[in-house]
């Protein structure tokens, strides 16, 4: 006996419905793929030291322009270089919700140094230290290799409140004279020796104004074992040079963000000017990093 088309229909309907259910069970049973990890975001911030005395550079005038702009980025974390400690107390209290340390070069209360300053609410600081760029790098204040003033390097360990996940944050500020490059060069390298005594596992950020450029041996040493962020990324954002002198009109790379076990998934150059003011002779960089699978 042939069925109509119609009556095919009619008995296929129900078939169709039995099949659901069964299949709907199953497809409800199979796990659901773990949400990758949230991602971590971090800057880099010469903030120029508070010494010029004339227009807009005066850091009364543009430091309110700096903490519009780092609370408008909300980094997890940033390393500042150039930063002295009525900076870091102005800055602490504008951005309540960080978190600051960072030794100075010379040893001194209100001396220059890096510090790194990170989201509290975010992130638990687990280990921090410091060490000199020198042929004696535990010693405070030491200075190698013919350049005019102590460099160091700050770092923290910390611990993200959410997952517990690690990394670790470098920062550094490297002799400025060009005839320094020897002096960075060795100051590089010094650093790759420690980042290797660190656990494989855990990653590893560097952030630091180098004052060098991208083609140099300086840069070569750190990225034959970091990556460099900006290079990681398609389509940076922003101007490639970094160093402006309060212009606007920046003519060198010298501010980078360097990473181990991390992929760099979006960059910026930071050249806006809140309130009309340009916050630092640099502009900051940005970067946002996928942590591993």
């Amino acid at each position: 006996m042939s069925l109509s088309l119609s009556s095919a229909r009619k008995l296929a309907l129900p078939l169709l419905l039995m099949l659901g259910v069964c299949i709907a069970p199953a497809q409800a049973r199979k796990p659901a793929s773990p949400a990758a990890p949230a991602p971590l975001k971090v800057m880099s911030f010469n903030v120029r030291v508070p010494v010029d005395t004339d227009g807009d550079k005066r850091w009364d005038v543009r430091r309110s322009a700096m903490a519009a702009l780092i609370r408008a980025q909300h980094p997890d974390v940033f390393g500042t270089q150039e930063l002295v400690k009525r900076q870091a107390d102005y800055l602490a209290a504008q951005l309540p919700e960080y978190r600051w340390f960072g030794p100075s070069r010379d040893g001194k209360d209100d001396g220059e140094r890096m510090g790194v300053f990170y989201d509290s609410q975010k992130l638990k600081l687990v280990e921090s230290g410091h060490f000199w760029l020198s042929d004696t790098p535990e010693v405070m204040g030491s200075i190698s290799w013919g350049h005019p003033l102590p460099r160091m390097v700050n770092w923290g360990l910390f611990e993200r409140v959410g997952d517990g996940r690690r990394f670790y944050l470098f920062d550094t500020h490297l002799p400025y004279r060009d005839e320094d490059e020897a002096a960075r060069a060795k100051g590089a390298a010094l650093i790759v020796s420690r980042l290797k005594g660190l656990p494989a596992d855990v990653p590893v950020v560097l952030t630091g104004d180098f004052n060098t450029v991208p083609d140099s041996p300086t840069y070569r040493t750190l990225t034959a074992s970091l990556a460099d962020a900006r290079t990681q990324v398609a389509q940076p954002q922003g101007p490639e040079a970094t160093f402006h002198d309060f212009t606007g009109h920046p003519d060198r790379r010298i501010d980078w963000i360097l990473s181990r076990g991390l992929q760099a998934t979006h960059y910026a150059t930071l050249d806006a000017r809140p309130q009309g003011h340009w916050p630092s002779d640099h502009f900051p960089v940005i970067a946002t990093f996928a942590w591993p699978q």
